[in-house]
């Protein structure tokens, strides 16, 4: 298939229009703008519909009433619009309504600034809203994976009945690269994927056995209870997926996501040819997180781990710690507040451990 060049947000928006979405429901943030805007000229086109709420938390609960009626349904956000969000979003999780949403995330704390930045890992990872759900977080490292990532979080999403997240980035939403498209998903497939979802709400009798985990206004213990040890199980099915890059021989390996990680391992390309061994593990989905890929390591000739992430104070690093279980040293380089990692600033902190 031919190769096109699309920026980042148009590129996750094409991918789901694809992928059979015919809702979105938004509101207009940087640097996630380009997202809404493709949608709402590319959804009549497919016969779908988009919807711009008159805030964030008006678009996650019309998304959620959309994917509720069985129509494959989106939002997106950035970070202080992602937080806003997060009710909607659990309760989503709570009746196993599956949504797909993506953050193009900025810097924080709080509004912060409108440029690039990782600090949002935590609110994806540890507390997308109450009561302790998890999702799949999928973090693409280039537009082409954030298309590919996109088109098969729709299946993931119906597959679990649970929101699955696109955890990108301001650089990789607004970067332009070339990408190659999936197949459009002919309508009569759309038409049979949402005859499929017997629970949803569309008039007919409602299959109560399997509607969904909870019903609002359920106050039984055991069935609250039932209900999130259900989910545990959801949970523990997925599979963490990431990417060992020239770990085999490292004496220093980074661990990163997203840009970040794209970075990286330019890095380790550069200081391979200065004749440092460095490699890169790659967390693909931080939740789940890819633990088993520190196992892997030979801890007999690396020196450090070096946690590389646009976040001050770190927070990557603490699933870094948990997948390391101290067998070795981790240091950080870090930057955030819409600052960009520098190959530079990784090249001096991996001769620095070098050094030592």
């Amino acid at each position: 298939m031919a190769r096109v060049l699309m920026k980042g947000c148009e590129a996750i928006a094409e991918a789901a229009v694809r992928s059979g979405c015919r809702f979105f429901a938004g509101y207009p943030i940087t640097p996630q703008n380009e997202i809404p805007e493709y949608f709402a000229r590319r959804l009549p086109e497919v016969g779908g519909n988009f919807v711009q709420g008159e805030s964030e938390v008006a678009s996650v609960n019309i998304a959620y009433g959309a994917a509720s009626a069985g129509t494959r349904a989106m939002t997106s956000s950035s970070s202080p619009g992602i937080a806003l969000k997060s009710e909607g979003i659990s309760y989503c999780a709570a009746a196993r309504i599956p949504l797909v949403y993506a953050n193009i995330s900025r810097g924080g704390p709080g509004v912060g600034a409108i440029q690039p930045a990782q600090q949002d890992y935590f609110q994806a990872t540890k507390a997308s809203g109450n009561g302790g759900f998890q999702m799949r977080v999928f973090a693409p490292s280039t537009v082409q994976e954030a298309v590919d990532m996109t088109y098969k979080a729709f299946d993931y999403a119906d597959e679990d009945r649970n929101p699955v997240l696109i955890l990108a980035d301001g650089v990789i939403g607004t970067m332009m690269e070339p990408v190659e498209l999936p197949e459009m998903r002919s309508e009569e497939e759309i038409a049979k994927i949402k005859a499929e979802k017997k629970w949803a709400c569309v008039g007919h009798e409602l299959d109560y056995e399997n509607r969904g985990w909870i019903q609002p206004g359920n106050w039984d213990t055991n069935i609250m209870q039932q209900v999130n040890e259900d989910a545990q199980a959801l949970y523990d099915s997925w599979v963490p997926e990431y990417e060992s890059y020239m770990t085999e021989d490292a004496e220093v390996i980074i661990a990163s996501y997203g840009i970040s990680a794209r970075i990286s391992k330019s890095v380790a390309d550069i200081l391979r040819a200065e004749g440092i061994k460095v490699g890169v593990v790659r967390a693909i989905t931080v939740n789940p997180f890819p633990y088993n890929a520190f196992d892997e390591i030979n801890y007999d000739n690396v020196k450090a781990i070096l946690d590389v992430e646009m976040s001050i104070p770190a927070q990557f690093v603490k699933d870094v710690e948990a997948g390391v279980k101290g067998r070795a040293p981790i240091e950080t380089c870090l930057c955030s507040g819409g600052n960009i990692m520098s190959r530079e600033a990784v090249i001096e902190a991996v001769k620095k451990i070098v050094e030592k």
